[in-house]
This record gives structure tokens, C-alpha cells and sequence, in this order.
């Protein structure tokens, strides 16, 4: 995992640092946390809107009224509405989602916790992600917010960074080893 010192490093690290310094600072981290969850379900679930941030046809002045509109909408509190609406101007909307997920993690590393990135080639269930953080949480010693992205390209099974460790269970990586094997 990133230190947030590496979080911070990159554009969207720098972006989701000073919306976590102004959240905190105002004492709405949590609050800010749901409307970015609100945001990323939002991009998952609609297609209108995932393709409305990864456009560059949308202008920034076109994009950041579409984002303020749907603030209320999707509940997003002031913080983060603002933001997205100065992410947008800036030319940086396609930046989102890296966004959040920084957010996520410098929110997690603030509670004492630590985030695992999970990749899957299918979207996991609600019980399998419930069992799968009871699982991390016994390796770590302490609570694990789940970042799960999807890549169909890892054909199944399941990759997960946690701090320094990884573990690759995918079948890519195994037919990969098998081919390499085969080789000699």
C-alpha cells in the first residue's frame, strides 16, 4: 500500500489530500466519505454519468454545471459538491475515481485502519466481501477497508495488495506460471 506521503505524490492524490485536509479541518470526514461512495456508485451505475466525466468532449464549464446539479440528487454534502465542481473546472473530472479512492485510503489510514486493493473478475457479493474483510482482518491485526475493482482480464480468482504482501490467486497468473513451466 501506499504511505500517504506516495498518496499525495500523484495528481489525484494531491487533489483527494486537500479535499481530506478541508474535510477534517471542518471536522465532515465521514460525511464527505458517503457523498464519494454516493459518487463512485453513481459512475458504476450509470452510464450517462461515467461517460460524462471520462468525456473530454464535455466542456469544464459544462461538466462542472452538470456535477452541481446532480449533487442534491445524489445527497452529496457541500464539501464535496464543491469539489467536484472545482475538479471539473480544472479540467480534471477524468480524475474521479483515482480520487476517491485516495480519499479512501488517507480516511482509513486517519481511523487506524488499513485498505486492501482487491481485484476481481466479477463484482463480489455482499457475503463474499464480508468474509473476504473478516479474512484480511485476522492476517492485518486490525480493521481493512476493501478498494475492490473489477478487471475481467484476470479471467478469475482473486489479487489482493495488502500493505507490502500481495497475493495472487488469479487464473492469468497461474496459466502464466503453467506456460512458463511447460516451457522448461
Amino acid at each position: 500500500m501506499e504511505t500517504s506521503g506516495g498518496i499525495r505524490a500523484s495528481l489525484a492524490g494531491r487533489y483527494a489530500s486537500a479535499l481530506f485536509d478541508l474535510a477534517r479541518d471542518q471536522k465532515q470526514i465521514d460525511s464527505v466519505s458517503r457523498s464519494l461512495d454516493a459518487l463512485n456508485q453513481a459512475l458504476l451505475d450509470s452510464k450517462d454519468f461515467a461517460e460524462l466525466i471520462a468525456s473530454p468532449l464535455v466542456s469544464r464549464d459544462e461538466a462542472g454545471q452538470a456535477v452541481a446539479a446532480l449533487g442534491p440528487q445524489l445527497g452529496l454534502d457541500p464539501i464535496t459538491t464543491n469539489f467536484v465542481g472545482v475538479l471539473a473546472r480544472n479540467g480534471r473530472k477524468n480524475q474521479l475515481r483515482a480520487v476517491i479512492r485516495a480519499f479512501r485510503r488517507l480516511a482509513s489510514e486517519h481511523r487506524g485502519e488499513t485498505t486492501a486493493e482487491v481485484v476481481t473478475a466479477r463484482p463480489l457479493n455482499d457475503d463474499q466481501l464480508t468474509q473476504l474483510k473478516q479474512q484480511l482482518r485476522t492476517r492485518a491485526g486490525r480493521d481493512v477497508n476493501l478498494d475492490a475493482q473489477v478487471d475481467p482480464a484476470i479471467l478469475g480468482g482473486i489479487v489482493v495488495k495488502l500493505g507490502s504482501q500481495m497475493i495472487d490467486a488469479s487464473i492469468r497468473t497461474k496459466l502464466n506460471r503453467l506456460a512458463q513451466a511447460m516451457k522448461g
